[in-house]
């Protein structure tokens, strides 16, 4: 090879040689550069460094009652949790094939040691104990459903607020290896908060977290960090009105009960509560008052099912009972119309979005009704842990006081990421209401029927000044394309409520174990009886009645409807045809199987 061309290729080899440092260099830059913006984006979703803590300086309070007897049932190795009873026959309740996924998420939550800790015995004592080491040193931690966010949440929150039951009498080995699976579950909860946790399991995390930091030692620079994570949650979920995202009233019980008890450790360390956690109280008490009938039991709206009447009365007393309900909910949807006795509460809200919908239903402008202390149109609520079908069921259109369109639901529901969540639903939704001299008028739209059929969904409802009628009227929007278009409005009655149909199937009378009776009728229409179910029921799922006004909305647009109260029974109006004609007869025994 010449000179000259062993100089050239030198000269591009080096060339080529400082290229390839350049590009390595780049490279290297970029990497760096990309992982300081992963760490940076970590560092956003998770400013928590592993919590290292060695003393327990606080227990937090408990707000959810207990029940002393329960624990003689855990010693006998009885455990009743979500509706099943499981006995263990002296084995480990950790070691059991669970009944339902439910059942083990309450085991594991161990929300139950408030049972044995009301009990305040020795046998109490060393049996939470026994169960807590047994947990504990089997690594029961690492099974998939207690490493599921929301139930190690409710796990730590467990473990801290029922400490003085679990240490009085432990030795130093027991405190040491208690105090570590705290510190583990709360790391484990942080790096949970820097994934995908969604909806109200990670608001349960965020709570559980602070517990820890504010129970533990040590911990005062993270208590901040996570005061100010909090705070974020706190505002992004809980709505300007009070409500949650999930539109659901069962999860504003959850929340408070949490939420109160979190405040009140702030002042018992002498720190001030987070202004956030103040405000979301202050917000979603007057929220929960929207639904409450007269009995104290809460509409069956989005996953409500029984009203626990104990959590309720511990919430009274710290609720300001002096102040109203509020009426109408913009943020959440919901409207509430009082009238002397009557009470009318109705959904006008859209459904909620991904994880905040796997429990929410598609009762859009459904209602419910009570006279004084009676309900007697209710939806049939949730059916928490009945089969897939069955919730499924209970989350469709029919199982709610509204219009259906051939039979179908006005939101679609989809499995993703192994939950049933609505996928589509009504989107445009546009309510109104006003006083009026016939009373409280409150008229509302969804479009959930619109991609189906073409058609838009209108209900307008006036209650009477004095609560004693309620006037209905629903109409669908014409549909030029369909010559027939099946509908059904449902009137769902609560299990306490006889109904009997007179003359020949154009109304009927409702007769309340208070002695008031109703008479519901709609204009030219038949109206008929058919079974249905309560799944609220605090005894568990009950039959019950419905009524129902079928008819074609392309043919006949706009139906009328009425209840009104005729009197008492034995003092009924002259001429009140009383004679009770076919139809089932509620049931109030809970079905078979």
């Amino acid at each position: 090879m010449a000179r000259g061309e062993r100089a050239e290729r030198t000269a591009a080899l080096k060339s080529w040689s400082e290229r390839g440092g350049l590009a390595r260099a780049a490279t290297a830059r970029a990497a760096k550069r990309t992982r300081g913006q992963i760490v940076g984006a970590v560092r956003a979703l998770w400013p928590f460094r592993r919590m290292k803590a060695n003393r327990l300086l606080f227990a937090p309070h408990d707000l959810r009652t207990a029940d002393p007897t329960t624990a003689s049932d855990i010693y006998s190795g009885y455990f009743a949790f979500a509706g099943r009873t499981v006995n263990s026959h002296g084995e480990s309740p950790f070691e059991i094939e669970p009944p339902t996924p439910a059942w083990a998420e309450a085991l594991l939550g161990f929300s139950w040691l408030r049972h044995l800790r009301a009990a305040d015995t020795a046998i109490a004592r060393a049996n939470a104990r026994a169960l807590v080491e047994e947990f504990i040193g089997n690594r029961h931690d690492r099974g998939e459903i207690a490493r599921r966010p929301a139930v190690a949440a409710r796990r730590l929150i467990s473990f801290l607020s029922h400490s003085p039951l679990l240490l009085e009498g432990a030795d130093h080995v027991f405190y040491e290896r208690f105090v570590r699976q705290i510190v583990q579950t709360a790391d484990r909860l942080q790096l949970a908060l820097a994934g995908a946790v969604e909806g109200v399991a990670r608001l349960q995390c965020l709570i559980a977290v602070s517990f820890a930091a504010i129970s533990l030692d040590g911990q005062e620079r993270r208590l901040r960090r996570l005061e100010a994570a909090l705070s974020d949650e706190l505002e992004r979920q809980i709505l300007p009105d009070g409500g949650h995202l999930s539109r659901n009233p069962r999860i504003i019980i959850e929340l408070l009960l949490d939420l109160l008890p979190l405040r009140e450790t702030f002042a018992a360390r002498g720190l001030e509560p987070p202004r956030s956690i103040i405000m979301a109280i202050d917000r979603m008490m007057p929220h929960l008052r929207l639904f409450r009938h007269g009995d104290g039991a809460l509409a069956l709206f989005n996953g409500m099912g029984a009203t626990p009447p104990d959590l309720m009365a511990t919430l009274a007393a710290y609720d300001d009972a002096r102040a109203r309900p509020i009426e109408h909910a913009a943020y959440a949807g919901y409207d509430r119309l009082a009238a002397g006795t009557g009470t009318v509460i109705v959904d006008a809200g859209p459904p909620p979005r991904g994880a905040n919908s796997v429990e929410a239903h598609a009762g859009c402008l459904s209602f419910e009704f009570s006279s004084a202390a009676q309900r007697i149109i209710v939806n049939c609520g949730a059916s928490r842990y009945g089969s897939p079908e069955l919730r499924l069921a209970a989350r469709a259109t029919a199982a709610h006081s509204t219009v259906t369109l051939d039979d179908r639901s006005s939101c679609v529901f989809g499995l993703v990421l192994g939950e049933r969540r609505i996928t589509a639903g009504p989107a445009d939704i546009r309510a109104a209401r006003q006083e009026t001299e016939q009373g409280v008028e409150w008229v509302a739209s969804h479009d959930g029927y619109k991609r189906s059929f073409g058609v838009v969904h209108t209900r307008r409802l006036v209650l009477a000044p004095g609560g004693n009628q309620l006037l209905g009227e629903d109409e669908i929007s014409p549909s030029p394309t369909m010559a027939s278009l099946p509908a059904a409005a449902r009137f769902h009655l609560h299990p306490n409520v006889k109904p009997s149909l007179i003359r020949e199937g154009q109304g009927a009378l409702l007769a309340l174990p208070s002695g008031e009776v109703w008479a519901f009728e709609a204009s030219g229409l038949p109206v008929t009886l058919e079974e249905s179910v309560f799944f609220a029921a605090a005894d568990g799922r009950r039959r019950t009645s419905q009524l129902i006004i079928e008819f074609d909305a392309a043919t006949t647009p706009r139906i009328s409807w009425r209840l009104a109260k005729l009197g008492t029974a034995g003092r009924l109006p002259p001429g009140t045809d009383a004679e009770a004609e076919g139809g089932p007869a509620p049931v109030d025994q809970p079905p078979q199987g």
